[in-house]
């Protein structure tokens, strides 16, 4: 089951009772939610609602680029702020508290994820990788 969460005031004891009940009764639940400038566009806020989202049993799933509809733009932020986020949250929190940052892009073209940098090309045989703290590591790139 898929539910919106925004910000991690929103999970309230009532939620939480809620969530509880729709987990023992052997529903999955994941979380989808839109990255709003002023509202939930920090590595703190999003870190504290996607840890509060694990304590109820809720998947943080996706992390959605607010669309540009009519009405948005004084809740659209630019891509950078969602790439920023992940990447403050990669490597300072568990792998299962990461959504997937993503942009659905427009006329059908479906979701599209988003990541920092991490792949940073191939050279002599080797991958170049960038971890979440830019330090640099080449990985062997052996083919059968």
């Amino acid at each position: 089951m898929s539910i919106h969460f925004t910000h991690p005031d929103e999970i309230t004891s009532e939620v939480k009772e809620a969530c509880e009940r729709i987990a023992f009764a052997g529903v999955p639940m994941g979380s989808q939610t839109v990255l709003l400038k002023n509202i939930n566009d920090s590595v703190e806020i999003m870190k504290n609602l996607v840890h509060n989202l694990l304590k109820i049993r809720v998947r943080p799933y996706y992390l959605y680029q607010c669309d540009p509809i009519l009405g948005s733009a004084h809740f659209r932020t630019p891509v950078s702020k969602g790439i920023e986020i992940i990447k403050g949250l990669r490597g300072h929190t568990s792998g299962y508290a990461i959504p997937h940052y993503v942009i659905d892009a427009p006329g059908g073209g479906g979701k599209i994820p988003i990541l920092p940098d991490y792949y940073q090309g191939k050279e002599n045989g080797e991958i170049i990788l960038k971890n979440y703290q830019d330090n640099i590591f080449k990985y062997p790139d052996y083919v059968d």
